[in-house]
């Protein structure tokens, strides 16, 4: 089996307004979008993936599943206890090996559905594994997949089913599950795995894994029992308590292809840019290193808050319409230049900040 190229994120550009991607979607979805039909009329999450430059709907029954080779819209709508009022949360979410032009759709769409619920939304970018604590809270379980959607294994017979290392881990709240390579080097003590291979299941438990991670393994592993009509073998493995010989093991490779490890941005410095068009072209500039504070930001522009785990596009009540509508791709091409380019992005606006912005703007 072919990996998917993983986008070179230092090369990547969300400049879309204007842009032959912009012409593109337009010219797809025409004079309205019909998969808006219904968006936020109630509390709940709603998912669309993009396909082709159309926004395409997610089957509920695979809310938490997402596919590295894809790109989504996620639309949280709730209700604060003291009023009635409907409230958003949009976030577009880029898998690892997304084509720009989706992820890029994924990123125009979230735009175009803020413009539809009147502004209210808060927009949030989410980068696969690196997804912001909101995000995550929507799911008991996540489940990273390699491939596309398109290349889902829902219908296919066991015999005919593609050898899989599914790797669990984290703890009630959020259980994580990703594809991983048929390696050994993949195992992990302190988590479990299921070796799919169709009609032979098997769970592998670390030694130091946790029993939620065993719990939620148990179940999805008799959810693809129960889906594949009874027919697969099941065996359960505990970590030295298994022969080395056993078929386990005999199904996995010996080569390292174990991820390389992520830059890390220790000595980065907090910093706040201000984003403006007021002469004729768009600058950016800084104007606070090292100091965050809500006494550096203007109503007139858009300014990024860069505090080295997540990024605000702050957009300011008297901002241009081109600011404003652009602060999205401010902070994502502000993002690639850094060494952590792919940390949580949420836009929020002057009067309806979040209290995570608050939090580190007093």
């Amino acid at each position: 089996m072919q990996k998917a190229k993983t986008y070179d994120w230092n090369d990547s550009n969300l400049a879309l307004f204007g842009s032959d991607t912009e012409k593109q979607v337009k010219k797809e979805s025409a004079e309205s979008e019909p998969a808006w039909k219904g968006a936020g009329e109630k509390v709940g999450l709603q998912i669309w993936r993009i396909v082709k430059f159309k926004v395409t709907h997610w089957p509920k029954e695979d809310y938490g599943s997402f596919y590295d080779g894809d790109s989504y819209i996620i639309l949280n709508t709730y209700k604060e206890p003291e009023n009635d009022q409907l409230l958003y949360d949009v976030h577009f979410w880029i898998g690892a090996s997304s084509s720009q032009d989706e992820y890029g759709t994924a990123a125009y769409k979230t735009v175009e559905l803020d413009t539809f619920l009147d502004d209210k939304p808060v927009q949030h970018r989410e980068v696969m594994n690196h997804e912001s604590a909101m995000f995550m809270s929507y799911f008991q379980t996540l489940n990273l997949m390699n491939g596309g959607a398109d290349t889902g294994f829902r219908h296919v017979k066991p015999e005919e089913y593609q050898p899989r290392l599914l790797h669990f881990s984290g703890t009630r709240k959020s259980i994580v599950t990703k594809e991983r390579p048929l390696s050994k080097f993949s195992l992990k003590s302190d988590d479990v795995f299921i070796l799919d291979l169709g009609l032979e299941i098997y769970q592998w438990n670390g030694k130091g894994a946790n029993k939620d991670e065993k719990f939620k393994a148990v179940q999805y592993l008799q959810q693809l029992k129960s889906e594949r009509g009874g027919k697969p073998k099941v065996e359960t493995l505990d970590e030295g308590d298994v022969s080395s010989t056993h078929k386990f093991y005999s199904s996995l490779s010996e080569e390292d292809l174990s991820e390389g490890a992520e830059q890390a941005d220790d000595s980065f410095t907090p910093a706040i840019f201000r984003v403006s068009d007021e002469t004729g072209h768009l600058e950016m500039s800084l104007v606070s290193e090292g100091k965050l504070s809500k006494s550096f930001l203007s109503s007139k522009d858009v300014f990024l808050v860069d505090d080295g785990k997540q990024l605000f596009a702050w957009i300011g009540q008297a901002a241009s319409t081109d600011e404003r509508k652009n602060a999205m791709s401010y902070a994502h091409n502000y993002l690639m230049k850094t060494q952590h380019p792919l940390v949580p992005v949420t836009v929020v606006s002057e009067g309806k900040e979040t209290a995570l912005f608050a939090k580190i703007m007093p």
